[in-house]
């Protein structure tokens, strides 16, 4: 472990070679207690998995007694990563704040609605961001429209 410079942010790095193992729908990077010991205080600390040129904001989860940084199809797309691909991975501790760029329709809604914006901004960064993905990836404006609609109701407890 190296304190990074290529992480301006994050204090402490681990690189390791090792193979994305399959995990349920998804892959895996599995980490060691000490391993995630030395990456934070806390036993599911957000990270930074970087791979070849590419980043992704993650988290260690643990997981059938194990711990796990899992690699959903939107996380191995985004990094360029295949299940059971052999990799350099390097995972630094994320100390960064987290906060997720909301599309504008879906701002204009919250905005409108105090409520579902109270209940919005209490989300984990995860839970928003996967709103704001919702939203960003529709291409037809009424599936926009009905994706919001859902979001809404479903913080405002419907």
């Amino acid at each position: 472990m190296t304190a990074g410079a290529a992480c301006p942010y994050c204090d402490v790095m681990l690189t390791l070679q090792t193979t994305l193992e399959p995990f349920g729908p998804a892959c895996a990077i599995f980490l060691t207690d000490e391993q995630v010991a030395e990456l934070a205080s806390v036993k599911n600390p957000p990270v930074i998995v970087t791979i070849s040129d590419r980043s992704e904001r993650l988290r260690v989860a643990r997981m059938g007694g194990r711990n796990c940084i899992g690699l959903s199809k939107a996380a191995r797309a985004s990094l360029g990563v295949e299940i059971g691909q052999e990799v350099t991975a390097t995972i630094a501790a994320d100390t960064a704040e987290r906060t997720v760029e909301v599309p504008p329709e879906l701002a204009a809604a919250l905005d409108a609605d105090p409520k579902a914006r109270t209940a919005f901004e209490a989300l984990s960064y995860t839970q928003r961001k996967e709103h704001a993905r919702q939203v960003s990836t529709a291409k037809a404006a009424a599936t926009r429209e009905r994706r919001i609609a859902k979001i809404l109701e479903s913080l405002n407890g419907a």
